[in-house]
């Protein structure tokens, strides 16, 4: 995280410009359906809506543009200055809809909001927040950016039949923070579209942005919602979005709507398999933590030879620190023992916890070696009352990594090893049967799961946290014969050490244990394989 003096002033106040094609496309959508009686810009900058607005300015009676930064809102003032029905307003939206707008309704309400996280925001601007979204039903907390409660105040100042149209962060679909916003949008919009993009469209930003389309009719009880998928830029216009768009029921949730990629067929497949007794979620078989934050990986995670340096043997534990790291379905001695000889950093070094004074005088070396090179002076490290201690350091059954490319890997734990937060540590309940949750975990459904619950991360990474690994459905396979399981587990570890495709196996591992001991159709199997390779495939484009 950069502190407040090292982030530039257009981070600060969440300043990223919006393209001509974008502003002269959300412009025509807004009217095409007839004339406005006003407009809200909340955020103008220095006035690119205000511009594609200017061409409709016989088609509405006010618009109202707010912009914090004086200079840009002199901009936008300057920009409009010679026609009437426009109102530029130098302030902070945050405060001119505290004393000014509310109680107001507009028939159109478009821009693009500005991204600021809770810890760039004034006291004031975050009680303002707070107030805004608990006074909708939401909860406030640390981790909500500025602009969701800039869309939740929007969406509270749009007219019955109004329109609203934001380019704001493609986490909507996807972060837990923004779950209450999902279902806030559901009750509160009839019909919502969302414009992606497979490229980036903001020059020299890596934040994947897309467009929400919103419509406030009078009835909310059958809304509808719509995931437009788009390459670039060239792409935004009337007809590509009429020809992709397919409207589905939106769920009264807070469930992501990266499954609104899918189709109706492919939801309802999803839907039905999601109220089979036949599968059950990760949660009711195991429990699953993040894995050791270290507070310095580079310090803590050490090689053979740095623990031959300092006599660290005593205090090192093997480590599992990478998806490299985990070559099969078992993490065992001779894995471990590879990486050690490979020279990775293959050992945790695990510090007791005493005062430095009386740490064994190796111990203190490596202390002060960490020292002399700053390598205590992370936030992490220096809010503890010894930085080198490193608290919740135990040992899981099992492990599961948290970031991937293809798919994740979930790896039994066979020698007592421990992970970095680069995987999650999972503890299996009583009495659960290790071999055939694992088993369990490597098939098309299990893995489709694995894509709706996850998230797609800088690079077209899959990222996936430990209450999402929780909610992934597994089916029941407590009855499946013990040869059949390690036959498969066999088959699927075989795969991994060589680096194999899983793909390539998935039609025997779901044939067996799908089709054969559970009796899933092979339709429905095929059509879960094709979920995950959309799902997959789509991220991948990000890389």
């Amino acid at each position: 995280m950069k502190l407040l003096s090292q982030n530039s002033a257009q981070k600060l106040r969440g300043g990223y410009y919006t393209p001509i094609e974008m502003t002269d496309y959300i412009a025509q959508w807004a009217f095409s359906d007839g004339d406005k009686r006003n407009v809200l810009e909340p955020s103008c900058g220095d006035g690119a809506f205000l511009e594609s607005l200017k061409s409709y300015a016989n088609r509405f009676e006010e618009c109202l543009a707010i912009e914090l930064d004086s200079t840009e809102a002199q901009k936008a003032s300057e920009l409009v200055s010679d026609i009437e029905n426009f109102n530029v307003v130098n302030n902070d939206f945050f405060q001119e809809f505290e004393w000014n707008l509310r109680g107001q309704r507009y028939d159109l309400i478009l821009g693009n909001p500005p991204y600021i996280r809770y810890q760039y925001l004034t006291p004031e601007q975050r009680i303002t927040q707070s107030n805004i979204l608990v006074s909708n039903g939401m909860k406030s907390n640390k981790l909500i950016n500025a602009w969701v409660s800039f869309l939740v105040a929007c969406v509270e100042l749009l007219d019955t039949n109004g329109k609203i149209a934001l380019v704001i962060p493609a986490e909507l679909l996807q972060v837990a923070y923004a779950a209450e916003l999902r279902l806030f949008l559901s009750k509160n919009l009839s019909q919502v579209t969302i414009v992606t993009f497979r490229e980036l469209v903001f020059p020299d930003v890596q934040q994947e942005v897309v467009i929400l389309l919103g419509e406030k009719g009078e009835n909310l009880e059958e809304n509808i919602i719509s995931v437009v998928d788009l390459q670039n830029l060239d792409h935004l216009n009337q007809d590509s979005i009429n020809e992709a768009i397919e409207y589905k029921q939106i769920d009264h949730n807070k469930d992501k709507w990266t499954k609104y990629f899918l189709n109706n067929t492919q939801l309802e497949v999803i839907s039905n398999i999601t109220k089979h007794n036949l599968f059950k979620k990760f949660k009711e078989y195991a429990s699953v933590d993040i894995g050791i934050t270290t507070g310095n990986n580079k310090y803590f995670s050490v090689t053979n030879s740095l623990v031959e340096q300092y006599h660290l043997h005593k205090y090192a534990l093997p480590l599992i620190g990478r998806s490299a790291h985990a070559k099969g379905l078992f993490f065992n001695e001779q894995d471990w023992l590879e990486n050690v000889i490979d020279g990775l950093p293959a050992q945790l070094v695990h510090f007791p916890d005493v005062p430095e004074e009386e740490l064994p005088s190796n111990l203190q070396d490596y202390v002060k070696y960490g020292e002399t090179n700053n390598q205590h002076t992370g936030y992490k490290c220096s809010i503890r009352k010894n930085w080198y201690r490193i608290p919740s350091v135990w040992v899981p059954d099992a492990f599961f990594l948290r970031r991937n490319d293809t798919y994740p890997k979930f790896v039994l734990n066979e020698i007592n090893a421990v992970s970095t937060d680069t995987m999650h540590r999972i503890k299996f309940k009583e009495n659960v049967d290790h071999l055939k949750v694992l088993l369990a975990y490597y098939n098309s459904i299990t893995l489709a799961f694995t894509e709706i619950e996850g998230r797609s991360y800088g690079g077209g990474v899959l990222e996936i946290l430990p209450g999402e690994v929780e909610n992934i459905l597994l089916p029941n396979l407590e009855n499946l014969d013990e040869e059949t399981v390690n036959r498969l587990l066999n088959l699927i570890d075989r795969n991994i050490r060589e680096r194999g495709r899983i793909e390539d196996i998935l039609p025997e591992v779901d044939a067996v244990i799908l089709n054969q001991h559970l009796g899933i159709s092979n339709e429905i199997i095929t059509s879960f394989r094709d979920i995950w390779r959309q799902l997959m495939n789509r991220r991948r484009q990000r890389a």
